[in-house]
């Protein structure tokens, strides 16, 4: 009996292991890649013209950055407002779904702090002048 439990809770974690593959992987098919991410985190608290948004992520070419924005408004996590002007100006911004994508921002944002003090800490001139401090406050 305890084996026959055993095997089945191995079954269910490899299924959900499985499941969580798959949503990683799926998750990733849509934000992946060198622009995306950034290119989300650019727009996540206010809207961007598309020549904005060129300027702000340095090195993206217009090609690319059009097939970016065209993936992600397909995959409904922004929005393209045509602003009745002369010329008539494009704006870019989240949509509502993409907002979703808020608490991921915030897990990012918090790790890449957490990776900037480890990095830092671990630097030599970083940790010469800790060590410097330390022997001042002797």
């Amino acid at each position: 009996m305890n084996m026959e439990t055993s095997e089945i809770d191995q079954q269910v974690l490899n299924e959900m292991k499985s499941e969580c593959d798959i949503n990683v992987n799926e998750t990733l098919k849509i934000i992946g890649g060198k622009w995306k991410l950034n290119l989300l985190w650019t727009i996540h608290d206010k809207s961007k013209r598309f020549n904005e948004l060129r300027r702000e992520l340095t090195g993206i070419s217009q090609k690319m950055l059009t097939q970016q924005l065209r993936e992600l408004e397909e995959a409904g996590l922004i929005e393209r407002r045509v602003i009745p002007d002369k010329p008539p100006k494009v704006e870019y911004s989240l949509s509502e779904y993409g907002n979703t994508l808020e608490p991921l921002f915030n897990v990012l944002n918090h790790w890449g702090l957490m990776h900037r003090v480890r990095t830092m800490n671990s630097h030599p001139i970083h940790q010469a002048n800790t060590e410097e401090l330390s022997q001042l406050d002797s």
